[in-house]
């Protein structure tokens, strides 16, 4: 409860369930809660790094090191923790790959943060030191990024296959990133300006279950996990029009609830009549239009898959919206919503084969406009396939970010090293407070080679060491080998990463702890939590429970 007295009375402005943390309190609270998410996500960095096993509450079990993911599965309940895991979401949505990195930085600047709080330093001036850090470590990223060629097959293949490394992809990464490079080519086109543009969305990835991740593939169109409605419909049409329908084969229900007395037989058999009636002309339709398959987001009732099948149209049922999206792509044509306004415009042409061993249709476009690319992702387990599908999906996101981009950077910590060497040095000509504020930021980013090499089971100080002493004679592309534990050139060693993820971590990280830095009053009408159920986890992520730790993060 807050109080105010005036004139000898007190004045309450708040509710007996309010709570409110102000000043060095609720920077504290702030911060602690902040590392505390970037500590969760710091083992699994890098080649080395571990993985978490992460279970819901319904009991499904997810085993992966992806930084956005383990994020965004963990119960989180701090509304400052939250604001960090936006850094990762962000990273993931713009960049595609670097959220561990955005995270870990994050959180080493509040570190950093807290030492010069303690020593009075005000926010203010940290916060400004922190921006224009972070302003001079873009412009040195720009100045130390190398071009890239978007024909340059083994640079981009060396993005890729870096992205995938430390993540069960690596096994594989040389076939992996080699099919990624083969389907980027496909999607991507010449811009006006002379620039490369990748549309990733036409590249679509599919798992199945039961093979080695070596036997892998890139399939032109698509592949879709489906069955036909009845096995005695065509499974091979080589230029086949295709309807891709958002709307079931099935018989009207009416709009409001009603009930129909029956006296005879006979006015039942009127009623089964009049539906099979309302059947046939769908599928008469359909098949006036010059259909040959059907491609059906919705159900499809068993009599108008019977009239299908005596048509010699093949019928697929319950695919998926993603699928149907896709496949608009791949085949040309158009979405139907109703079939009354179904015309021969709205079909796509495409080649539709079925495999028995991989029980899969394969989709192929023969339209002048289609245009998309499969990447059939094979695993041993559903565990094993869908942390492929993450590693190799961000993967094809730096990849794709590379050739648009134009500019990679050399691996393993040798930018962070190299930035911040050069940020004490711009430091120097910083005035006031925010010269310290510059300097911290240089220390925030040589985490980065520190949690290397600690997840790798070396000495992180001697590392860090020798990299200082190698960069300060100039040698700017030499990192960390985490699998041999020595130093060396990594842009030749094959060790890249795309510049624009890097410049993204930076600014992510920097506006998260500048946001977390400016808080100075923590005012809640009720629990410091986020979830506001009856429970009583809710409790432990409140105010109180981020003193040692996350609380009731997870």
């Amino acid at each position: 409860m807050s109080q105010q007295r005036m004139q000898g009375q007190p004045m309450i402005i708040m509710g007996d369930d309010a709570q409110r943390v102000k000043d060095k309190d609720a920077q504290e609270h702030n911060i602690s809660a902040a590392r505390a998410v970037a500590d969760a996500v710091r083992s699994t960095l890098g080649p080395k790094g571990m993985d978490k096993m992460l279970v819901d509450s319904m009991g499904d079990v997810t085993i992966t090191n992806d930084g956005v993911t383990i994020l965004e599965e963990m119960d989180i309940d701090n509304p400052t923790a939250e604001m960090i895991v936006e850094v990762a979401e962000t990273q993931e949505d713009e960049a595609g790959d670097g959220t561990t990195t955005a995270v870990a930085i994050a959180g080493e600047l509040l570190k950093e943060a807290e030492d010069l709080l303690e020593q009075d330093i005000h926010p203010t001036a940290i916060i400004k030191g922190y921006n224009q850090a972070a302003e001079k470590a873009r412009e040195e990223v720009d100045d130390i990024a190398v071009s890239v060629d978007p024909e340059d097959e083994a640079l981009i293949r060396s993005v890729a296959e870096t992205s995938m490394t430390g993540k069960s992809a690596e096994i594989d990464k040389e076939l992996l990133s080699s099919l990624l490079y083969e389907a980027l080519k496909q999607v991507s086109v010449d811009a006006e300006d002379g620039s490369t543009v990748v549309d990733v969305a036409n590249i679509n990835i599919e798992t199945q279950t039961g093979r080695s991740v070596g036997e892998s593939e890139l399939l032109k169109g698509a592949a879709i996990d489906k069955d036909p409605v009845l096995d005695s419909m065509p499974t091979e049409l080589d230029d086949a029009n295709t309807l891709l329908l958002n709307e079931p084969i099935e018989v009207e229900e009416a709009n409001a609830d009603t009930s129909v007395s029956i006296d005879s037989p006979d006015q039942l058999q009127s009623f089964l009549d009049q539906e099979e009636k309302q059947l046939r002309e769908k599928v008469d339709k359909i098949v006036e239009t010059g259909v040959d398959v059907v491609f059906c987001q919705k159900g499809i009732d068993d009599m108008a898959q019977h009239y299908l099948a005596k048509e010699g149209v093949l019928a697929v049922r319950r695919v998926k919206k993603s699928d149907i999206g896709f496949l608009k792509n791949v085949l040309g044509g158009s979405v139907v919503q109703d079939l009354d306004s179904l015309t021969a415009d709205d079909l796509g042409r495409g080649s539709v084969r079925r495999d028995e061993e991989d029980d899969l249709f394969y989709v192929e476009g023969l339209a002048e406009e289609a245009h998309g690319v499969t990447l059939l992702l094979r695993g041993s387990t559903d565990h094993v396939v869908d942390e492929l599908e993450r590693g190799v999906t961000d993967a094809l996101d730096v990849a794709a970010q590379t050739i648009t981009d134009g500019r990679v950077l050399p691996g393993g910590g040798a930018i962070e090293v190299e930035l911040a060497d050069r940020l004490r040095s711009y430091a120097d000509s910083v005035s006031g407070r925010e010269q310290l504020a510059v300097e911290s930021f240089a220390n925030a980013l040589e985490l980065i080679p520190r949690v290397l090499a600690e997840n790798a089971g070396l000495d992180p100080i001697d590392i860090l060491v020798d990299l200082r002493a190698a960069h300060e004679t100039g040698e700017q592309n030499t990192g960390l080998n985490v699998l041999t534990g020595d130093l060396e050139d990594t842009y030749e060693a094959g060790v890249v990463e795309p510049a624009h993820a890097k410049e993204q971590a930076l600014s992510s990280a920097t506006e998260a702890a500048n946001l977390v830095l400016k808080i100075d009053d923590i005012i809640s009408a009720g629990d410091l939590s986020t979830d506001k159920g009856d429970d009583d986890g809710g409790a432990a992520g409140g105010m109180g429970g981020m003193g040692g730790g996350m609380g009731g993060m997870m």
